[in-house]
């Protein structure tokens, strides 16, 4: 599997695009919202400047995908404004990262006219030249030149491998680390981890500027087992609808061995080491949060038909993430029947037992 190639949230804006079914991202990007505009505030307090270039990397395409970059210009208008200047904000570049597969044609058609016109209607005058500019390509790499941005975020994309880990041959029946993954599975997973986020604290080191802030999320764990339910549940599950189509001959079991999911779901001790090693940053916040599968549960807005079948709202979410994946492997004629079968197991998890997505969440400054 070439994950630069077929790595992507399903996009469009129908009923099984990310766009529609992004919603427990969203909730993740707000509840990290303290940790980025404290980051933001730091870095304009601290160097003032003129330009702030801002990258967005892994933006997918959907209501997700400016609304941090919004929150950080608002943040610096109003610090402007309050530090009594009467001339406009700073100017901004903003970057929208994805690999080349990522919908930019839906961002740039649909959403970049309203966010435009909605920042300038809410900040008025105050509010300077905005240029927003896509830039395709994989985070594991370099994207901009040398010393050349002020602020670089990231949310629910770092997870996700360069490629898949080499040595998974023993990991039959599984689709990702699992309960009865041997160790061999477990450290090649890790090990690509410390490659690929090596690589990418290395890139990044390079392109910010000294005093520039990152503030990165990763759908991670707290717990240091690599195999706990905290991360790896979901797939587990999917790995059991998977392997069900296996016994009734409707999936190949040459094709269920040989898939897994190119993704690591990290400790906050296993980011904060990879930090340390590199060098180029000082840790500023590490934290770990929660969130629960069924993020509808909550929602007024919504019916109740909607709120309380989490199988089905869990199932949307991991479809509209997950089914390039599978579609590029199995073919596409299984998805729906996967996807079917998915809900009724994680439905039936969900009624007996705690499920909650961690969030491992790190801010940090570029070195001197």
């Amino acid at each position: 599997m070439k994950v630069v190639q077929v790595l992507h949230m399903n996009g469009g804006v129908g009923e099984t695009s990310y766009a529609n079914n992004s919603l427990l991202q969203k909730k993740v990007i707000t509840l990290t919202k303290p940790i980025t505009v404290s980051a933001m505030t730091d870095l304009y307090y601290t160097l003032s400047p003129a330009k702030i270039c801002i990258a967005d990397l892994g933006c997918s395409s959907g209501p997700n995908t400016l609304f941090v970059v919004s929150e950080l210009i608002k943040t610096v208008v109003r610090l402007h404004k309050n530090l009594g200047q009467l001339t406009a904000s700073p100017e901004f570049l903003v970057f929208l990262n994805d690999l080349p597969g990522n919908d930019f044609n839906t961002i740039f058609k649909s959403l970049l006219p309203n966010f435009q016109e909605n920042l300038r209607q809410e900040l008025g005058r105050g509010f300077g030249p905005c240029f927003v500019t896509a830039a395709p390509g994989s985070f594991y790499g370099r994207l901009f030149p040398s010393q050349s941005l002020h602020f670089v975020h990231s949310s629910y994309s770092l997870q996700w491998l360069s490629r898949v880990p080499e040595g998974l041959e023993e990991n039959k029946g599984n689709i990702y680390m699992a309960s009865t993954s041997p160790p061999n599975v477990l450290k090649a997973y890790f090990n690509q981890f410390q490659i690929d986020f090596s690589y990418f604290l290395k890139c990044r080191g390079e392109e910010l500027m000294t005093g520039g802030r990152m503030v990165l999320t990763f759908l991670g764990r707290k717990s240091d087992d690599p195999s706990s339910k905290e991360g790896c549940y979901i797939w587990e599950l999917m790995a059991s609808a998977l392997n069900d189509m296996v016994t009734e001959g409707l999936i190949e079991e040459e094709k269920m061995n040989s898939f897994n999911i190119p993704q690591y779901t990290p400790s906050p001790t296993e980011v904060k080491s990879e930090v340390e090693r590199d060098g180029s940053f000082i840790i500023d916040q590490l934290e770990v949060s929660t969130i629960k599968w069924n993020v509808y549960e909550n929602e007024t807005c919504y019916s109740s038909e909607v709120t309380k079948d989490g199988g089905y709202n869990v199932a949307k979410l991991m479809r509209a993430v997950a089914e390039p994946l599978l579609a590029s492997h199995f073919g596409k004629l299984i998805i729906d029947e996967v996807f079917c079968r998915y809900r009724e197991i994680v439905a039936d998890r969900m009624a007996k037992e705690r499920t909650e997505f961690f969030n491992v969440v790190v801010s940090m400054t570029k070195r001197a």
